[in-house]
């Protein structure tokens, strides 16, 4: 799906540069170029960075500094990956869930009122795939009630809504830079981004165990620091992260416009609102059925393409939150886009040969299945 080492190779001189220069001044913790990473992030978010060691602590360091705790409710969905629903179960607060859109697989807007309750203390929702979710009206419901809201954008960094950058639209922002995502790294690294001037100070102490000062400890933390050595690395992907995006976005673009026939055969191809520019953290199509899913599926993947399925299996269906008590059916989009979703590789290094070859595979599906 991605292929890491297409990038290195790129630009391998200036990344190992930068490695090097970490390994001579051996500031392994809290060096020069973290400080260097977070000035850059927040003059490309405009919301101040505070730089974590993954995208899984920076959701947890959020709740806690939100002060959310054991016996609230924090609102999200049950289509993501499982970081965004297990920290707020880590934390003892109780997940509450909301269906989703079945266009753009992000939060369904309309239903978000109806689960807030005196529990509820957070709302956390996911740029989903690279696309940003109607933040206006979300935090507009969440104003009316008085709740913080946390953007998941672990898979939209550098995604836009109606022209503000993803992580600087609500309470805190946070994001990943696992090395498969737009911006990423060669390990574990993430963020968290406000400006809340306090919530900054309590998220930069969290990280490092709950320490406003060395030795004086004012929260109870995390060790949760980025590496100074990742934070190298994205300094240098971080120059080129405009053409990343555009890349991302040409290869989206050529799928839509080659793939268009399969519509016809009711594959549901990626819809990207007007107010929203996607950075395709994953390019997703819905096939008709499962079973018609399962099938192209297999097919792709006996022709040497690698497919994938985020995510075959919904949040509240897991073994681990069963304990919640939704019954399937519960959420029905949710559940629905889970059984006919798949995803095909979207990144700037595919060359065209590589992209016509998986569009010629599809369309062969199509015209051998056409009913």
């Amino acid at each position: 799906m991605y292929d890491p080492k297409r990038e290195y190779r790129k630009n391998k001189e200036n990344i190992d540069n930068a490695i090097q220069n970490v390994l001579n001044h051996g500031l392994f913790i809290n060096g020069p170029e973290v400080k260097e990473l977070e000035k850059s992030l927040t003059d490309y978010v405009g919301s101040n960075c505070v730089c974590v060691s993954n995208g899984t602590d920076a959701l947890k360091i959020s709740l806690l500094a939100l002060g959310v705790q054991e016996n609230h409710e924090v609102i999200t969905v049950s289509h993501s990956w499982i970081s965004t629903v297990e920290v707020i179960s880590i934390i003892g607060a109780k997940p509450v869930f909301v269906d989703i859109e079945s266009e753009t697989f992000n939060i369904d807007v309309k239903k978000i009122e109806e689960s807030i309750t005196d529990k509820t203390k957070a709302i956390i929702v996911v740029s989903l795939y690279g696309q940003i979710p109607d933040i206006d009206t979300i935090n507009n419901i969440a104003e009316k009630y008085n709740i913080p809201v946390i953007e998941d954008g672990a898979q939209s960094f550098g995604a836009t809504y109606k022209g503000r950058k993803s992580c600087s639209l609500t309470t805190i922002g946070t994001t990943s830079f696992f090395p498969s995502k737009p911006l990423g790294c060669y390990g574990d690294g993430g963020a968290c981004f406000t400006n809340d001037k306090e919530l900054e100070m309590k998220i930069r102490a969290i990280k490092n165990h709950g320490g406003v000062k060395r030795f004086h400890h004012k929260y109870v933390g995390l060790n949760a620091r980025l590496d100074t050595i990742q934070a190298a690395i994205l300094n240098v992907k971080f120059k080129y992260f405009e053409e990343t995006i555009q890349n991302r976005n040409d290869c989206a673009n050529y799928y839509l416009t080659k793939l268009k026939n399969i519509e016809n055969n009711n594959f549901q191809l990626p819809i990207i609102k007007d107010n929203c520019k996607s950075v395709w953290a994953q390019f997703s199509i819905l096939a008709p059925t499962k079973k018609v899913r399962d099938h192209i599926v297999n097919y792709l993947k006996e022709n040497n393409v690698n497919v994938a399925i985020f995510y075959p299996s919904p949040i509240h269906t897991q073994d681990c939150f069963k304990y919640l008590n939704y019954p399937r059916g519960c959420l029905p989009i949710t559940e629905d886009v889970c059984d006919r979703i798949f995803n095909l590789p979207c990144y700037g290094e595919l060359t065209i040969k590589e992209k016509d070859y998986i569009i010629k595979t599809i369309l062969r599906y199509n015209n051998e299945n056409n009913t």
